[in-house]
């Protein structure tokens, strides 16, 4: 009586298999009727080489990332902008000042920020980093793309602060090194480096500049950083490295500034920081020729309604793998067309 159970379920079973078997979509040949040839073996080589090739390229591709830009409105006005100096002015110190005038007149004491007597002229091995700066500068100004490579490679180059002075040269200071950083509100502003220490008063505010020599004036000054919000090493800035020299007492320089919010989301960091482009403009104060104003230094500041997100992006797994297997499968099926095209025209 097992015997005749287990029958029936070997034939339904054979019944499944041959049905199964019809289904093949993908008939094999018997070896009897395959035959090699040298061109056939040439178009194998070929298309294997062609996959490994570009099988490596789209590693590589999926190994790289790239930077993307989203805009939007910035909500955010209610919290403090901050401002990293760092400029040296041909000067003595107890001869200058710096403070910040605000649109809503709102004057911001220069509390945070250090005068520090120090020898105006460059060392030669700082002289050196400064020419490899504005070099970099030039380039950034030529290839836009190069900010990218400077977003994805932080903290890996060398540092963008200006080198300590070697302590060979015994010189006695004539200038003076303003620096430090100040939160200010997100309205237009204007930091000013004059004659004379600031002084505040109900009618606006000035500058004591009534016991300085009209002689002692020289504006002449090196700009080694000059950023906004949070600071973000291997970032490069617009105005890094700027020197102007002049051998005028009434020289006026104005930079303006438009600052734009920027979040970045990089896989190495996570900053908010602010991004600006910068507008110069220089004249010497004459008076008598029409051309009125202060001598001195001025950051003429706004910003930007819009905030930029720029965040680094990679290549997701599951479309590497689609891709990989597009190349396969397309090298694949083109070599059969190939092979059999190869073969009527042989035999």
């Amino acid at each position: 009586s097992n015997q005749t159970l287990g029958f029936p379920a070997r034939l339904s079973r054979r019944k499944a298999l041959s049905l199964v078997k019809e289904l093949d979509a993908f008939p094999k040949v018997s070896d009897s009727y395959v035959v090699t040839s040298t061109s056939g073996g040439t178009v194998s080589l070929i298309a294997f080489s062609t996959m490994a090739l570009l099988s490596v390229l789209e590693f590589f591709v999926y190994q790289d990332t790239w930077m993307k830009y989203e805009y939007e409105v910035d909500k955010d006005f209610s919290s403090k902008l901050r401002i990293n100096v760092d400029i040296t002015v041909a000067m003595r110190c107890q001869h200058v000042g710096a403070d910040i005038l605000d649109l809503a007149e709102t004057m911001i004491t220069s509390g945070g920020l250090q005068y520090e007597p120090v020898v105006f002229e460059l060392t030669p091995k700082q002289r050196e980093w400064q020419s490899t700066l504005h070099r970099i500068q030039n380039r950034l100004r030529e290839e836009h793309a190069l900010q990218e490579v400077l977003y994805k490679s932080l903290l890996k180059g060398a540092p963008t602060a200006l080198p300590p002075r070697e302590a060979v040269f015994m010189q006695s200071p004539d200038a003076c090194r303003i620096h430090g950083d100040i939160y200010v509100n997100k309205v237009a502003g204007n930091l000013h480096i004059t004659v004379g220490k600031p002084i505040h008063h109900p009618q606006g505010h000035a500058h004591i500049a009534a016991f300085v020599s009209h002689e002692s004036y020289n504006f002449s000054h090196r700009i080694d950083r000059l950023c906004f919000g949070e600071e973000i090493p291997g970032i490069i800035n617009p105005l890094d490295g700027t020197e102007k020299i002049t051998y005028d007492n009434n020289q006026m320089y104005q930079y303006f500034i438009t600052v734009v919010p920027t979040k970045l989301k990089t896989y190495k960091i996570t900053a908010d920081t602010h991004q600006f482009s910068v507008t110069e403009r220089e004249r010497v104060i004459n008076h008598t020729a029409g051309s009125h104003g202060v001598s001195g230094i001025f950051f003429k500041y706004d910003t930007s309604s819009l905030m930029v997100t720029v965040s680094e992006q990679h290549m997701p797994l599951w479309q590497f793998l689609v891709r990989l297997c597009g190349i396969i499968g397309g090298i694949y099926s083109t070599t059969g067309e190939c092979r059999a095209f190869l073969h009527l025209h042989v035999f």
